[in-house]
């Protein structure tokens, strides 16, 4: 079969990868650096960025801290159920979500046909080491904070990793060198011929 047969398929086949890395969506606990990230892999990108958490603060006009006082996680996981549906079907955007997003079902459904889902992981030792003196985090207003982060980390790691196309380790390199890398990887994904396509 002529080499032009399968050029024609592998462009084909990158223009669809790309359809899906027109959306990139950071997932992870608090403290991995979903935001920080997310505001300069977009610039990178150039797309728009989306913090989850902001776009509900502003459409009801208080913090996601008071929203968990006066309605409680289970209306506050309502909420990011609609705005998560909205954002996910957008078009050209970083989304930096919430800790908590996983949980839903319907947004690890929406996080995953609309783009592609990056894990920022960290370990419990370091994630406490980022928000132990965090206050405007309502799930760590707790006295043992490194427990409650162990308990988080057991329970939504699993999820994170069930819809994630990617995995990075948030350790100590600095935020530029790990967006190179995650850039790096997606244009590597890209590039990269199928096993038929090279034969």
């Amino acid at each position: 079969m002529s080499s032009g047969f399968f050029y024609g398929r592998r462009v084909m086949k990158m223009e669809a990868q790309l359809d899906n890395f027109k959306n990139v969506f950071l997932i992870g606990l608090m403290g991995a650096g979903k935001t920080t990230v997310g505001r300069m892999l977009a610039r990178v990108l150039k797309k728009d960025f989306y913090d989850s958490d902001l776009v509900i603060e502003k459409k009801t006009g208080v913090r996601v801290a008071d929203i968990f006082d006066i309605e409680g996680e289970k209306g506050f996981r309502k909420r990011e159920c609609a705005v998560i549906k909205d954002l996910a079907l957008m078009h050209n955007i970083v989304l930096a979500t919430g800790g908590g997003v996983v949980l839903e079902s319907k947004n690890r459904e929406n996080l995953k046909k609309n783009g592609t889902v990056i894990y920022l992981h960290a370990q419990v030792i370091e994630l406490f080491k980022r928000t132990r003196n965090d206050t405007k985090r309502p799930l760590l207003h707790t006295k043992n904070v490194k427990d409650k982060l162990t308990q988080l980390y057991e329970i939504r790691d699993p999820l994170y990793r069930s819809i994630a196309d990617m995995v990075f380790e948030t350790r100590r390199q600095g935020v530029g060198e790990l967006v190179t890398d995650i850039v790096t990887t997606l244009q590597g994904r890209l590039e990269s011929p199928t096993s038929e396509e090279r034969k």
